[in-house]
């Protein structure tokens, strides 16, 4: 069995090194110190909602990290599922399932009219959990971004 529980700053030393995963998963260098200060950052100032998944024997598990949205034409709120990590020895133990029960729970309590979330073409695992679990691509969209640097 898994536990979820939203994320404190009391949460930083379970949260950092799966955090730190996360990004070497995408391809980034580890880096523990800016792993820890950016989920500081965030927890700190309220900016996201961070669900932290521990193992009955109380081993961090896994993590996803959701951020508030509005769709102006809904004029409703809206969460974006940003980050979704299971650690290797944790995966296929139904974590990444209840990370997304928890999502879900979470801003369905908040009002919010939708969750979203993005991920590469490649990560077909994903693609297929997410589908399973009841996400639907959305139909003719485009998704466009304008680099700025940094």
């Amino acid at each position: 069995m898994t536990a979820i529980h939203r994320a404190t700053l009391d949460d930083l030393d379970a949260l950092a090194p799966l955090f730190d995963g996360y990004r070497g998963f995408y391809g980034q260098a580890s880096d523990a110190t800016l792993a820890r200060d950016f989920l500081q950052a965030r927890l700190g100032n309220g900016e996201s909602a961070v669900f932290l998944a521990k193992l009955d024997d109380g081993t961090p598990a896994g993590f996803t990290q959701l951020y508030p949205m509005f769709s102006s034409v809904r004029a409703a709120r809206t969460w974006v599922l940003n980050d979704l990590f299971v650690a290797p020895q944790a995966r296929r133990h139904g974590v990444a399932r209840a990370l997304l029960d928890a999502a879900a729970r979470f801003a369905h309590e908040d009002g919010a009219i939708r969750l979203e979330l993005e991920t590469t073409p490649d990560n077909r695992q994903a693609q297929a959990l997410y589908r399973a679990h009841g996400w639907q691509p959305y139909d003719d969209t485009l998704r466009f971004h304008l680099p700025l640097g940094g």
